[in-house]
């Protein structure tokens, strides 16, 4: 039975793989940005399996609109993608109060609002499945990317508590963690902070992160099997390298840990 899906950030990248993915195989999709104009070739490839809406995630109002537009047009909505977002290269004293604020706003609490608006129905219809595009920064973290971590570390958050908070509701949820892929994250989408000499230094001896990059389209036949899953995974990678990245971050972690354990022991008193 076909599916419908409601994406954010569809006009390219991830979610534009993904909507043409869902519509390929007969589903129908409610695709939002800046622009719908953004979607004319899908609505004149895919006709009315295609909702193409036009969103700014900063304003709340707006989006649960948007969603009930898109309940309105399909009767229903199985899938949410929270795919919105972009980097915010900076170091911590770089970046500047309004980067910061946009930052969250796009990363964090666009998602945040979307998942508000769809709950209700999601409830009502006592099933679904919501997913969100979180990345290997949601888990760890380089220096120069700061605010762009810490947006996806509230997003991982929040979501892992709404995924117990749902599940008696019959509602699935998805933190997807990709790793580096060739998508418009790094080039025109992001956002630079201005660069202090103080930092130039380090910045000239930081490691280098491997161009090469996984290509997108690959992300299809996964983004697939995950929404198609019976009991899909509350957090799951996509790329090759994450999972060797992340053992290591954690084994650190566990090790610095267990080293001051006595003091952690110390600060709880007698």
């Amino acid at each position: 039975m076909p599916k419908t899906w409601f994406i954010t950030g569809a006009s390219k990248g991830f979610g534009r793989e993904w909507a043409e993915a869902a519509l390929e195989r007969g589903d129908r999709v409610a695709t939002t940005s800046r622009s719908e104009s953004a979607f004319e070739d899908l609505v004149e490839k895919y006709g009315d399996a295609v909702l193409p809406l036009q969103l700014d995630l900063a304003d709340r109002a707006a989006v649960f609109n948007t969603v009930q537009q898109a309940i309105d047009k399909f009767g229903g909505l199985d899938i949410v993608i929270n795919n919105a977002g972009y980097g915010l290269f900076g170091m911590i004293e770089e970046v500047s109060e309004q980067q910061a604020r946009d930052q969250m706003e796009a990363n964090l609490f666009g998602a945040l609002w979307v998942t508000q608006a769809v709950l209700p129905h999601l409830r009502a219809r006592g099933s679904g499945h919501i997913i969100q595009v979180s990345s290997i920064a949601g888990v760890l973290s380089l220096p120069g990317l700061g605010i762009y971590h810490a947006s996806k570390f509230a997003l991982e958050g929040f979501t892992a508590s709404l995924a117990a908070e749902v599940k008696d509701f019959g509602i699935k949820v998805t933190l997807i963690e990709p790793g580096g892929y060739a998508t418009d994250w790094a080039g025109p989408s992001a956002v630079q902070s201005e660069r202090l000499p103080a930092y130039d230094d380090f910045r000239a001896g930081m490691t280098r992160i491997s161009a090469r990059r996984g290509d997108p389209s690959a992300t299809r036949a996964a983004i697939l099997t995950v929404v198609d899953a019976e009991q899909p995974p509350l957090r799951i990678f996509f790329g090759q390298g994450p999972l060797e990245a992340i053992t290591k971050e954690y084994e650190a972690r566990l090790d610095e840990w267990q080293r001051w354990d006595n003091v952690s022991k110390i600060a709880f008193g007698s």
